[in-house]
Parts: C-alpha cells; structure tokens; sequence
C-alpha cells in the first residue's frame, strides 16, 4: 500500500496451555494482542497500536508515531515447558535511553492493573495475577536477586513482587541478556489482566 511502512509482529502460541495466542508489536514493548487464533491476533494489532499510543499519551509519554497499518507476522515461537517466548529482537539490549522509557511503561502497567485490581473482582483474572507473580520472580532469580515469597492474596502479591523486579532490572541496566524480553511481557501481562479486571472497558 503507498504511503505505508511495514511494521513487524512477533506471534507466541499456546500463551497459557490451552491454546490461547499472543501477538507482539514489535516497536512497542509490551503492546500485545491475545485471542484465539494468531489471524484474530494479528488482525487486531491495528486497534492495539492505536489504543497503546493513546494510553501512553495520556500518561504524559511521548508517543511513537506510525505510517500506515501493514502490520504483518515476521517471527513466532511457542512456550515451551512454561517459558515464554523469545525472540530475535529480545537478544538486542535496548539503548539507555529505550531502558530508561520502557521502566516508565512497566511502572504505569503496574498501575493500571492495580487500579483494575481496585475497580474489580480479582478471581476474574486470578490465573492471570498468578502467572505475574511467579513471572517477576523468576525474572528477578535470573538476575540473581532475592525475590519475595509467593503471596495468596492478589493485593498483597503483586507489589512487592514488581518492585523487587525493577530494582532487579535497574541494578542490571539494558545490557543483561534478556531484558528487552522481561519488560515487553511484564507490561504486556500487566495489561491483559488489567482488562480481564474491566471487561467493558
């Protein structure tokens, strides 16, 4: 299409074990797609951006602007024995200045789902809020931190568990293999179960 830019998406399958697909805009960490079928994915990524862009705007972070809407598959990787994906682009570490916006956008996800927590019924997204929990944990050993225990309850769980995975994140800094990955699930995560907690919004 004239006028266009390509713009890449990376596709995860089998998210959660029981089928569901996520789809990765490759120039926004953490601005992810999750349906049930990798074309219902990728056919979204259009509206994602969209809605991405907007809720960064207005959190008062500049906003990337797109050419176009040729969104279109580049790479997928399934889970494999409960590990996320990676892909080509996580083995790049991000410059300074990436590590530094990204942080900011792993603090308001953060936000958001704790307000969604607020506003809701945690049960709504509790294999959700679980699977966080035990993700920024993980995160936070493989930079060889001291992750707190696992909580019970959604309130208590989630807060000790992110801060002890940025401080993790900023003792390591954008070189350390993997964080380009960690931060564009966490805020992706983060998101998904911020809008499980408000379905109609």
């Amino acid at each position: 299409m004239a006028g266009t830019m390509p713009h890449a998406i990376f596709i995860e399958t089998d998210v959660d074990g029981h089928g569901l697909v996520g789809a990765y805009a490759a120039e926004l960490p953490g601005c992810a797609v999750f349906a049930a079928s990798d074309d219902e994915a990728a056919g979204a990524m259009p509206m994602r951006v969209s809605r991405f862009t907007a809720w960064l705007s207005e959190n008062g972070e500049p906003t990337p602007r797109f050419v176009g809407d040729n969104w279109y598959e580049v790479e997928r990787a399934a889970v494999t024995d409960g590990r996320r994906a990676a892909f080509t682009l996580d083995e790049l570490p991000p410059s300074d200045d990436e590590f530094a916006t990204w942080l900011r956008w792993l603090e308001l996800a953060r936000e958001e789902l704790a307000a969604a927590l607020d506003d809701g019924d945690p049960t709504a997204a509790i294999e959700q809020l679980d699977a966080i929990e035990l993700q920024d944990v993980a995160f936070v050993r493989n930079f060889g931190g001291s992750a707190p225990e696992v909580e019970s309850d959604p309130f208590d769980r989630l807060n000790p568990a992110r801060e002890a995975l940025t401080d993790a994140l900023e003792a390591a800094g954008p070189y350390h293999d993997g964080v380009r990955r960690m931060l564009r699930l966490a805020i992706a995560d983060d998101l998904r179960a911020a809008e499980a907690l408000r379905p109609s919004r």
